[in-house]
């Protein structure tokens, strides 16, 4: 069988991948010049298993209100004349219910879940490096408040069996030794023992270059037209250089761009680009920077340490298709690595950027079969790409070949949308 996959971010060549290990026929497209240039470019880092969790939680609503007037705020909001955007708003705060919250987390630890279990054989079976660590997340709490507001957290962590510990001060020193420069600036924290931490653009290239001596084909700077259908089924994809790409199944793995070209056939998928900002820094004092990933609970920063280099994200900002990197914009991921870690990197040599994280309304991700019977999608994993890649595209690569996946699809497809 000859796959067509479009999309060579990481949920794209992940996918490539499995698909090959199956003896498919692979050929990838992508607009870039190569592999992981857009959202997995320079994300988190993060392999955030514990906190894999929807974005849309009770009691969110009206916190979104308060931290649109904080100085440095984790949430931008720009009023645009976008009906796409609005309604997407409309939706996601309908999911913001104790019943719509469970639903939708637990179907998205049922992908986290899968992919933590499987990644380590990729790993295993490839041996590609991508500055891998396995020492967990720490949860900062900068305030008793925050403190004790996690113990619902730590309710539905037991729940979903995610490994934790409640830490004291003294034991979030333990963990992340150079934090004893800032005692005085947090009360303790919150440790998910299971999260690793990765450069996902490094881990994409690899992997890309596995897929290669496998036999997979990628095509860069294909950007596509249209897709087109013929008898109820996709006959192609038309791109601008090379013409028509035939296949006998097709993926869209195309993060937040993918709404652009399933929408004119049909298939609607309620994905919005929520853009976010990271800051790369090299490591000037291994004694004083991070050793695995510490998230900032006030300003919802994730520092993450990745080999000699130091990165610093955050910041949704809703704001349409936009890519610009303001003279502002990464202000408040500055602050926080220079509040911290004052002495770990050099924020002098920060290397700045932004992408577009695929967010739908309910957090859950867009896997499987479409109307098409030879149209698959695996998109709109927001900000969990990374850590939700080897499961869903294993996944995925199963049902696009006939097998019958190792998880359950259900909730996870575009069926769930069909009445909106």
């Amino acid at each position: 069988m000859k796959v067509l996959v479009m999309g060579a971010g990481v949920i794209g060549v992940t996918t490539a991948y499995y698909l090959a290990k199956q003896g498919a026929d692979v050929v990838v497209i992508d607009r870039q010049t190569g592999p992981g240039q857009e959202t997995s470019y320079a994300n988190a880092g993060e392999l955030s298993y514990g906190m894999t969790s929807p974005w849309a939680a009770p009691g969110i609503p009206m916190k979104a209100l308060k931290w649109m007037f904080m100085k440095r705020r984790p949430l931008f909001i720009w009023p645009l004349i976008s009906p796409s955007m609005w309604k997407w708003g409309v939706d996601m705060v309908r999911n913001c219910n104790e019943e719509r919250y469970r639903i939708n987390k637990a179907r998205m630890v049922r992908v986290s879940n899968y992919s933590r279990d499987v990644m380590p054989d990729l790993i295993a079976e490839t041996g590609i490096a991508y500055d891998g660590r396995a020492q967990g997340t720490l949860q900062l709490f900068r305030t008793a408040k925050q403190m004790k507001a996690s113990k619902a957290d730590q309710e539905i962590l037991a729940e979903y069996d995610s490994p934790y510990e409640v830490l004291g001060r003294d034991a979030c020193i333990a963990v992340e030794p150079a934090l004893a420069e800032v005692r005085h600036k947090f009360v303790g924290g919150l440790r998910l023992t299971a999260d690793r931490t990765g450069d996902c653009r490094m881990f994409t290239i690899a992997l890309a270059k596995k897929c290669i001596e496998m036999g997979v084909e990628f095509q860069y700077g294909q950007s596509i037209k249209s897709i087109a259908i013929e008898d109820g089924k996709i006959a192609g994809v038309n791109t601008e250089i090379a013409g028509r790409i035939t296949a006998d199944a097709y993926v869209c793995a195309m993060g937040s761009y993918a709404v652009n070209v399933l929408n004119p056939i049909g298939v609607r998928l309620p994905v919005y680009p929520v853009k976010g900002y990271s800051v790369t820094v090299p490591v000037t004092d291994d004694a004083f920077a991070p050793q695995s990933t510490i998230m900032d609970e006030t300003h919802k920063v994730a520092i993450t340490r990745l080999g000699d280099r130091i990165r610093v994200a955050g910041t949704a900002e809703i704001a349409g298709y936009s890519n610009r990197l303001g003279p502002h914009a990464t202000d408040t991921v500055k602050y926080v690595i220079s509040d911290l870690f004052p002495k770990g990197g050099d924020i002098s040599r920060a290397e700045g950027w932004t992408g577009l994280r695929p967010m739908t309304p309910d957090g859950t991700p867009v896997l499987g079969s479409t109307k098409y019977a030879n149209l698959f999608v695996n998109t709109g994993h927001g900000t969990l790409g990374w850590t939700m890649a080897c499961g869903s595209g294993r996944a995925v690569a199963d049902v696009v070949l006939g097998k019958t996946p190792e998880i359950s699809f259900d909730g996870l497809t575009a069926a769930r949308f069909a009445s909106n």
